[in-house]
């Protein structure tokens, strides 16, 4: 068994320097690159600690909506062409309540200082409207 290295303590790591010693040094355009890089580590680090399990819980849901098990990719294809031949839509609680599940999902992994993301979190789901 091959050991693999720990890549959120790599990704630490990484953060550390560039917030400790690269934004000291540079002038504006090494800044500005420094901070882009901290943006993307810090993406990086939230898809490593959330986006396995985001995975699972939309596999969960997909196979309790779709009633069939596959792959996560198998699953979203199936349900791209249930709701293209209109075998379901946003009628049906379960997809809006997955569909909005899977956003605040992913969203919590992109862009989780986003102002609309915090409220949706206090607010929840919205509900169904017509």
């Amino acid at each position: 068994m091959q050991s693999r290295p720990d890549l959120v303590g790599m990704v630490d790591g990484v953060l550390g320097f560039m917030r400790s010693d690269a934004l000291k040094n540079p002038g504006p355009h090494a800044m500005h690159h420094a901070r882009i890089s901290i943006n993307a580590l810090e993406l990086i680090k939230r898809e490593l600690q959330l986006g396995p399990a985001a995975d699972q819980e939309e596999h969960a849901r997909l196979r309790a909506l779709l009633g069939t098990d596959g792959s996560l990719e198998d699953l979203n294809r199936l349900l791209c062409a249930r709701i293209e031949n209109g075998e379901i839509g946003l009628e049906s609680d379960a997809l809006r309540a997955h569909l909005w599940q899977t956003t605040m999902s992913r969203i919590a992994i992109d862009q989780p200082s986003y102002a609309g993301y915090r409220l949706a979190q206090e607010e929840g789901m919205p509900a169904r409207s017509g």
